[in-house]
C-alpha cells in the first residue's frame, strides 16, 4: 500500500549573506555551479538570484523523504558556507528589499520577467510544494477540485512570512497575498474532469498567453513534468518537521479523496467562494484564527478543523505509514508555527535592545539555525 501515492517534496529557501543574514542581489560565481556538482538534478535556480530550490526523489516512506530532505538542508548549508553564505527556509525575507533583485540567467526567466515586469521583480517568495502520484488526469482534476476546501488548512499551517521589507505585515502568512499579485494564482477554478481544465490550458497556449501548463501557479494543479497533483498552498517552513508533517497530511489526504469519489463531489461555487474566504483568514490569522463553516453554518477554530481533518485521514495515514509524521501538527498548534516563533523572537529582542534593526537581525539568525536543526 505504501508503493501508492508516492510523495516528493520541492522546497524554496533565501540565499543570504553568512554574516548579515541579509537577501544576496547577485550570488558569486561559482556558488550555482558548486551547489549543482554536489545535488545534481535534485536543485535548480529560481527567478530571482536570492532564491533556490531543492527537490527529493519521489518516496513511498515519510521516513525516507524527511532523511533525503534533511541531507539536502545540510549539503546546501556546506557548500553556502564555503563561499560566505547561508540560507533559510521561509515565506518572505524579514529585511529583504525587492528594489533592484537580479533575476536569474535564463531564457525562460527572461520571459516571464518581460510579462509580468515589476511583478516579477517582487516575487521575493518562497513556498513548499507537495507532489504526490496520481497518474490518471480525470482523477487528478478531479481531486484537486474536491481539495478545495481543506486548501485554507494548508496554509494556516504552514504560515511563516509575517514581515516584508522590514516592517511586521500584521498577517502571519504575508506570501500569498504578495504571490497573488501576479496572473493565474489562488485557488483554481471548479473543473468538473480533465477535459474541461484541457480546453482551458489549450486556449491560453493558442492565444500565446502561456507557453504551456507550467505557467498557471495555482495553490493546488496537476503537475506537467510529473504525474502528480502539487500542492502550493504552503509558506516555506523553516522547521523541517512542520515540511514533513505537512507533506503527510496532504498525501493521506489525496489518498482519502481518490479512494472516496463521493467526498465533497458536489463542491460548487458557494464552497470555492468560502474556500477564497477561509484561505484569506488562514493568511491573516495562522492557527490562531477560525474558519467559516458552511455546513455547522458558524466559525469553527483552525485547531478543531485541524483535528477534524487528522480524524478524517487516520486510516490513510496509517495504511501509508506517516501517523507519526501527522503528530508535529499537534506541536504546529500547541507551540506555533514559523511566523510565531519570528514575531516571539522580534518582540524579545526589541524588548530586550529597543532597537528594530537588531530584533529584525535576531530574526533572520533564528530563521537561519532552525532551517538546518
Amino acid at each position: 500500500m505504501k508503493a501508492e501515492f508516492r510523495v516528493g517534496i520541492e522546497e524554496e529557501y533565501f540565499v543570504v549573506d553568512g554574516d548579515t543574514r541579509s537577501a544576496l542581489r547577485r550570488t558569486p560565481p561559482g556558488f550555482m555551479d558548486a551547489a549543482r556538482d554536489t545535488l545534481g538534478d535534485r536543485l535548480s535556480g529560481e527567478m530571482l538570484q536570492s532564491q533556490i530550490e531543492v527537490m527529493t526523489r519521489p518516496h513511498e516512506d515519510l521516513a525516507a523523504a524527511r532523511a533525503e530532505l534533511s541531507g539536502l538542508r545540510r549539503t546546501l548549508s556546506g557548500v553556502a558556507y564555503d563561499f560566505d553564505l547561508a540560507f533559510f527556509a521561509a515565506g518572505t525575507h524579514p529585511t529583504a528589499s525587492w528594489h533592484g533583485a537580479k533575476r536569474t540567467p535564463a531564457r525562460r526567466y527572461d520571459g516571464l520577467m518581460h510579462d509580468l515586469q515589476m511583478l516579477g521583480e517582487r516575487n521575493m517568495l518562497c513556498g513548499l510544494h507537495v507532489h504526490v502520484e496520481l497518474p490518471d488526469p480525470d482523477i487528478q482534476v478531479d481531486v484537486m477540485r474536491r481539495m478545495l476546501p481543506y486548501l485554507p488548512i494548508f496554509v494556516a499551517l504552514s504560515t511563516s512570512s509575517p514581515f516584508w521589507e522590514s516592517r511586521r505585515t500584521g498577517l502571519m502568512g504575508y506570501r500569498l497575498a504578495a504571490y497573488d499579485e501576479l496572473p493565474r494564482t489562488g485557488l483554481p477554478e471548479l473543473f468538473e474532469n480533465a477535459r474541461a481544465y484541457e480546453d482551458y490550458i489549450e486556449a491560453l497556449v493558442a492565444a500565446r498567453a502561456i507557453r504551456d501548463s507550467s505557467y498557471v501557479w495555482w495553490t493546488i494543479r496537476p503537475s506537467r513534468k510529473h504525474p502528480t497533483l502539487e500542492l502550493r498552498a504552503p509558506d516555506s517552513c523553516t522547521r523541517l518537521e512542520d515540511s514533513i508533517a505537512i507533506a503527510a497530511l496532504y498525501r493521506a489526504l489525496v489518498r482519502h479523496l481518490a479512494r472516496d469519489p463521493k467526498l465533497n463531489a458536489g463542491v460548487d461555487a458557494v464552497d470555492r467562494a468560502i474556500a477564497v474566504e477561509n484561505k484569506w483568514r488562514a493568511q491573516r490569522y495562522g492557527i490562531h484564527g477560525s474558519f467559516v463553516d458552511r455546513a455547522a453554518k458558524q466559525a469553527v477554530p483552525v485547531a478543531q478543523a485541524v483535528e477534524a481533518l487528522l480524524d478524517l485521514v487516520a486510516e490513510d495515514a496509517r495504511a501509508l505509514g506517516c501517523l507519526a509524521e501527522l503528530q508535529q501538527l499537534r506541536t504546529i498548534l500547541s507551540g506555533g508555527t514559523s511566523a510565531d516563533v519570528q514575531i516571539a523572537v522580534y518582540q524579545e529582542a526589541a524588548h530586550r535592545t529597543g532597537n528594530r534593526t537588531e530584533a529584525l537581525k535576531a530574526v533572520t539568525t533564528w530563521l537561519t539555525h532552525a532551517s538546518i536543526q
